[in-house]
Order: structure tokens, then sequence, then C-alpha cells
């Protein structure tokens, strides 16, 4: 989600690098490992940068905390309202706005799926002050990204296995940018103590319902893509009880009485701006080229495959290994395909030899490309037949990637109950925490740590 309330795109920003190498790199060294001095520095350091730069950003918040809530009820009605515009325009026979093709939707999920699978991960920091009643909106907050312990409900677990569905749990390197938010919300996570105004004012940002995200909802489901992740933020940010709410209700509780009032508001919008930087939705979906991803596809692919094809059949005098013997060769392959009959554009895929090749029972190359590499192939040769009306997608084959179930009896269920037998219950509260953070949540460990967590909290408390 985003801070942004129009589907205007963001303005661009230098993308930070720090001693920790690429935002990529920042962003794995945050994610993976143990929580030590190092990843706290990796994160102070991080998020430093960042806040400079959201300095140059335009500034959208009131600028009397008191005027907060009335805001976000305004923000929540101008995106109802510009939805039920959006609404009468399809209901009107307009076309889908955001998705060219299922083909597109997939590119989508896969590029923002860095910030999707740190879900939740800037509150990590408040775990500590489980204790503290002014905190308690931000835990409950992190506790329900968590799905509070059940895997059905977890947001990484849902964005995972939605992932997997399409074979996109595989995907090919990302574009270093499309870490960023990624990044920011594992750095406060960790810096949340430094940068605890930061984290709140992110956080009102982040739980804001965005426009975006009813449309991609909508628009999912119509290209036959489960929208659940997307359509279960939209019930649980609402403005009225839900994340969005809570966001409000933790800032009056944690800003100062009296000292640095003005200090720690200015912060506090800081923290929203960090929400704009990087690419938005908008952006990424904007950024789609279908031809040019079905040719980076199959240029990544080429090195495994220009060796493994007989010489007998020939396209333009050159034989399928030699249109694969070189980079910058595959336009003209496809072209060559097409002169020869072996592609027909615009036409239902099935009336295309090669794709008769790849997909289906007994197909030559059955098992060469992902699921995501066949809607990119199928959508291309199709083109305007889909527009047409026609099928979005290739038959999904039987027994299609999902997320495997874990083993009942788990290394790391058994070693945490283990650990927390005989332990007094801060000593236990102690051990839970780590195993709440982005890198353990959604495992079956996490998932056990997580309830285990809320239960020994409502017990102390």
């Amino acid at each position: 989600m985003t801070a942004l309330t129009t589907l205007q795109s963001r303005p661009a920003t230098v993308q930070p690098v720090t001693d920790a190498g690429t935002v990529r790199q920042c962003y794995e060294r945050l994610l993976q490992g143990a929580d030590d001095a190092d990843k706290q520095a990796v994160a102070q350091a991080f998020i430093q940068q960042c806040v400079e730069q959201a300095q140059a950003l335009p500034q959208e918040m009131p600028d009397d905390p008191t005027a907060l809530q009335t805001w976000v009820e305004q923000h929540s009605a101008g995106v109802a309202r510009q939805y039920a515009e959006y609404l009468e325009r399809r209901k009107g026979g307009g076309p889908r706005e955001f998705f060219s093709s299922k083909a597109h939707a997939l590119y989508f999920l896969q590029a923002v799926a860095p910030t999707k699978l740190v879900d939740g991960a800037w509150l990590y920091g408040v775990l500590k002050h489980w204790h503290d009643h002014r905190f308690e909106g931000l835990l409950c907050t992190y506790l329900e990204e968590l799905g509070d312990g059940n895997p059905a409900q977890n947001h990484v677990v849902i964005y995972r296995k939605l992932l997997a569905e399409h074979g996109l749990q595989d995907a090919p390197d990302i574009a270093d940018e499309r870490y960023l938010q990624g990044a920011v919300q594992l750095a406060l996570g960790y810096a949340g103590d430094e940068y605890l105004p930061e984290v709140i004012g992110y956080n009102l940002g982040y739980e804001q319902l965005p426009l975006h995200l009813l449309i991609s909802a909508y628009e999912l489901s119509e290209l036959d893509i489960d929208p659940y992740y997307f359509t279960l933020h939209v019930t649980i940010d609402n403005a009225s009880t839900g994340h969005a709410h809570k966001a409000v209700q933790s800032l009056m509780q944690l800003m100062p009485m009296e000292a640095d009032r003005e200090s720690f508001w200015r912060r506090v919008t800081l923290g929203y701006r960090l929400n704009d930087l990087g690419q938005g939705s908008r952006t990424i979906i904007e950024s789609f080229d279908l031809y040019r991803e079905v040719l980076d596809m199959l240029e990544r692919k080429r090195p495994f495959g220009q060796h493994m094809h007989s010489d007998y059949c020939k396209f333009e005098g050159k034989t399928v290994n030699q249109w694969l013997s070189a980079p910058g060769q595959l336009e003209g392959f496809l072209a060559a395909m097409q002169d020869k009959g072996w592609i027909k554009r615009h036409e239902d895929p099935q009336n295309s030899r090669f794709w008769t090749l790849i997909e289906g029972a007994g197909a030559a190359m059955f098992g060469v490309f992902s699921p995501y590499e066949k809607q990119l192939l199928h959508d291309w040769i199709a083109g305007d037949w889909l527009k047409e009306g026609a099928r979005n997608s290739p038959r999904r084959s039987q027994g299609a990637a999902c997320e495997p179930q874990m083993p009942v009896e788990d290394p790391d269920v058994q070693n945490l109950q283990q650990t927390l037998q005989g332990q007094a219950p801060d000593a236990r509260m102690q051990t839970l925490m780590p195993w709440l953070s982005a890198r353990c949540h959604s495992h079956p460990a996490g998932l056990l740590a997580t309830r285990r967590f809320i239960e020994l909290k409502s017990v102390l408390r």
C-alpha cells in the first residue's frame, strides 16, 4: 500500500546505496541472519539516507496533528468516490485500466513481491514495548499483519502462496529500485527505537486505503487471479476501526505531552513521506511492455537451449541452434517464425504451431517454460484476440506449483518448544520475539511463536 490517494506516478528519487551495497543487498542483509549490532547499524544508516531524501518530497499531511483523524476520513471518502467512478466506467463498457492482460498482472505481482514479502516489517521494533499500553495500536497492527499466528491470515504466507500458484516463486532478477520500499520497511523495524516518529509516520501512510488496491483486486479477479491478499487489506485498513484508525490513535498516544512536540511531529511527517520513495504501483504497472518482456525472457533462456535442438528445421536459412547461438537474434527469430506461419499473431494461440510445442498433452517442450513464461508467450501471440473477449490464459496444468505443506514435526518448532520449557514468563517473551521477525514469522516456528506471544502477553498484562 502507499500514502498516495490518486493514481499519479511518484516523483523519481535517487536510490540510496549504503555501505551494505546496493538496495537489494541492503534488503537481503536486513532480511537474513541474526539480529545483531551490524544489522542495527545497516538499518540506521539506510533509514537516515532515506529520511534525507524524503525531505525533498511534498508534504501532504495537515500541519496540526489534531486535524489528522478528519484528514484520514476525508482521504477514505475521496478514495471511495474515485473507486465508484472507476466502477461506473467499467459498467459502461470501459476496459481494464491497470492490467492489459494476465501476463501484465503477473508481472506486477512479481515486481512488488520484495515489498509484499516483508509486509508489516516496519513495526517489528515495537514488540519490545509489549508491556506499554501506548504501543497497543501499533502492536495490534503488527500482530494482525502476522495473522495472529494463523497461516491462513499471515500476509506473507498468503502472498507467497499467490506467487507459487502462478509459477512466480523463482522469478528472474528484479530491478534494484523495486527493493527500496521493502528495505525501508525492514530498516524501520530494526531502527525503531532511534526512529520511532518516522515509524509512526510511515505506518500512518502505509495503512491508508489506496485506490490502486481496490482497482487491483477488481481486475485481478477478472483475470482469474485470487485477489484475497488485496481484498484482505481493503477490509483490515479501514478508517473506522481498522489499521488506518489505529495508526491515528497510536500517534496521539505516543506524541510527547510538551517537550519536543513540534520536532516529533516534523519527524512523523518525514516518516509518512518515506512511503513515496521509489517506484509506486502505478509506475510499475505503466512500465510493462509485453513484447520486451517476451524478448527478455527468451534471452534469459537462450543459453540453456542453444545446443538442445535438432538441425532439421530451418527459419530464414538458419537452424534453431544458430538462432540461439548468440545474443540479440531473438527478435529476428520471432519474426522468422511468424513469416513461416509457426506463430500466428492476434489469433487463438492454439492456431500457432509454436504454442502447441510448449503447451498441451504431449507437447515437445513440456516443462521448458514456467507458468509465467507461458503466460507471456500466450498473451503476446494472442494480441488483439484477447481484446475480443477471449480467454486470458492457457489452461493451468494439473499439479501447478503451490506452497508445499510443512512437516508436522518441524525441527524449528520442536527446538522452540524445548527452549520455552522451564523458562520464566519474561524470558519466554525474549525467546519468542526474534521468531516474529520478517525472516521467521511466516514459518511454522514463527507462526507458533506468534500465537504464544499473544497468549503470554494477555496473561502478563
